[in-house]
């Protein structure tokens, strides 16, 4: 079959129509040309902020969406980096572009057999609602594909919660891509994470503005994307706790007022589950404080895994369907189901013999 896109040779790297029938709209700003690859794949710093949070937390609502993406060799040497933007006149997500049937991942996958890792960075974790089909397009890709292995890092959950409809929807196709361990991983972007992607992805970023400390509300989004992704998931994501490494250093400056800082007053929509005892609802930080002064390196990610793995976890529901429960009985997916009731007896005693058994029963009607 023909291939959906276009790709036209650019002054640092290539510019990609991920559908050839796209045409320049006024509607979206970034239409026709959604895929860049190479030095092309760079973003302005102030789009960087604005689509991912960083330095300061999220921004809401996530009005585009935003994904860099890298293609690596089984040596871990770079094949090739680009980025994809969502369609905003088309409302299209960048991972429905970039695993089109035919599409350019495909076809780039196809055309260079030493690729064995795709790794993305994402503004927000990927979705399977009707109109963009993001995570069956990811399937589709990782069973045609079986060698390959799928990283994904985001910014943030992307309608996970239960005031969004189809977040059932979304949650279970998160649990079911989940299953594919270690084949994929999911987990939040973290860490000198940030600082890689300032470095190699946003471009005017030189010398300390890419090692700019990562603040308050930044850290705590990551965390909390971090225990939400396990709940929704059961597996444990990469992540990297720059909170609890400025709690168990004593150089950094930071670490008291982060002992009393009220978690809640940073995103009044999202909750953060914490030990009692750790808020202090009276005292108040600017979510812009750093909370860290140092790169957390960025090569303590854990190796890419391929083949089968001894650990993978069990009872992982495998399938895409919609879960057969309506969206008002959605409050809180982590709760396990309600299973058949269960009788308890408790045993007391054990008789060795017949014989004792019958002189007992005499005994008590004596």
């Amino acid at each position: 079959m023909e291939p959906l896109y276009e790709e036209y040779l650019a002054s640092h790297g290539t510019i990609v129509k991920p559908y050839y029938w796209l045409s320049f709209s006024l509607d979206c700003s970034n239409c026709p040309y959604h895929i860049r690859t190479g030095e092309e794949a760079r973003v302005p710093y102030t789009e960087f902020y604005q689509i991912f949070g960083f330095p300061y937390g999220p921004t809401y609502p996530p009005t585009k969406h935003l994904t860099f993406y890298e293609l690596k060799t089984s040596s871990g040497s770079l094949g090739q980096k680009g980025h994809a933007s969502s369609c905003t006149g088309n409302d299209t997500h960048p991972e429905s572009m970039l695993f089109e049937v035919n599409g350019y991942l495909d076809s780039a996958i196809h055309n260079n057999d030493r690729i064995r890792h795709v790794i993305l960075y994402s503004s927000n974790s990927p979705c399977n609602e009707a109109n963009h089909c993001c995570i069956s397009k990811m399937y589709n890709f990782l069973a045609k594909y079986p060698d390959i292995t799928l990283s994904i890092y985001f910014s943030q959950l992307y309608h996970t919660e239960a005031e969004f409809p189809a977040s059932a929807w979304n949650r279970e196709a998160l649990r079911s891509l989940a299953s594919l361990w270690p084949q994929v991983t999911l987990s939040p972007i973290s860490g000198g994470m940030w600082h890689y992607l300032l470095s190699n992805f946003v471009s005017g970023v030189q010398g300390a503005t890419v090692f700019q400390p990562i603040l308050t509300g930044r850290a705590l989004a990551d965390r909390h994307n971090a225990h939400e992704i396990n709940a929704i998931t059961g597996v444990k994501p990469y992540f990297t706790d720059v909170l609890l490494q400025a709690k168990e250093n004593p150089n950094i400056k930071a670490q008291a007022a982060l002992e009393g800082y009220p978690l809640n007053n940073v995103f009044p929509r999202q909750s953060f589950q914490v030990p009692s005892g750790q808020l202090q609802p009276n005292l108040t930080l600017d979510p812009r404080v750093p909370v860290v002064f140092m790169l957390v390196p960025y090569r303590d990610l854990p190796p890419i895994h391929v083949g089968p793995s001894p650990h993978k976890p069990r009872n992982i529901i495998r399938h895409l369907n919609m879960p057969q429960i309506s969206f008002q009985e959605t409050g809180d997916l982590r709760k396990p189901p309600i299973g058949m009731p269960v009788k308890t007896a408790e045993i007391t005693g054990q008789f060795t013999s017949s014989k004792e058994a019958d002189e007992k029963k005499k005994k008590r009607k004596n």
